[in-house]
């Protein structure tokens, strides 16, 4: 299956040539790296289309960038990789046997980078959420077949919470992750930016209140 990297970007300049550089060893006839651009203004799409990446501009927002990005792409096998997360050795692999042997979609265990200790139990406690509830986020660089992304209408039009409901609504399809034990390694910055345990108490009341039927909308601003 050909595999199409699909990146959502906003004002990523900086960090792109680094990120570009890791993946560039995975390219080939069966792999494609996409930019879906949000509207940065710090050069990030021309500095794609110097490195000779297919780039689409799209509304700001990564369900949105995300979307436009897989309907550029051309592979039939879809990662959707937060430009400040890097795959481990090995990722196109273990995402090509996860689909031969059944799965319609799956994610990576993750690390967080970052100098505070709680980072790391962070990391396993989201890995092991996951694995229970079947619920991915983007931080673990989801996959998913072409078939079943276009199947479920892609991620939805919402502004937060866009990768809670599409894990949400494949498994009201009945399809449930591949839960890959290799790790991506996300940045921490967000995390130490505002506090461990203040990112940590927000994201548990935005993820009850989506539960409860809060709209994503409104979430969104209180996450910015």
């Amino acid at each position: 299956m050909k595999l199409s990297i699909i990146i959502p970007t906003l004002n990523e300049a900086e960090g792109l040539p680094q990120l570009l550089a890791d993946l560039y060893p995975l390219c080939g006839d069966d792999t494609e790296i996409v930019i879906a651009d949000g509207g940065s203004h710090d050069g990030t799409p021309a500095l794609a289309r110097r490195a000779g990446l297919p780039c689409v501009e799209a509304p700001r927002g990564r369900a949105r960038q995300m979307n436009a990005g897989a309907a550029l792409a051309s592979g039939e096998l879809l990662l959707f990789l937060h430009a400040d997360t890097r795959l481990p050795p090995g990722a196109r692999a273990a995402m090509h046997a996860a689909i031969q042997s059944g799965a319609q979609w799956g994610r990576f265990d993750v690390r967080i980078a970052g100098q505070p200790f709680m980072l790391k139990i962070i990391g396993r406690m989201i890995n092991l959420r996951s694995r229970l509830s079947g619920i991915a986020t983007g931080d673990q660089a989801i996959f998913i077949t072409r078939t079943c992304f276009n199947a479920i209408g892609g991620f939805p039009d919402q502004p937060l919470m866009e990768d809670i409901e599409l894990s949400a609504r494949l498994l009201r399809a009945g399809c449930r992750p591949a839960c890959l034990r290799q790790h991506v390694l996300t940045s921490g910055r967000r995390w130490e930016s505002r506090g461990v345990w203040r990112t940590i108490l927000l994201m548990w009341q935005l993820r009850w209140a989506y539960w409860r039927g809060v709209p994503a909308s409104q979430l969104a601003a209180r996450y910015r």
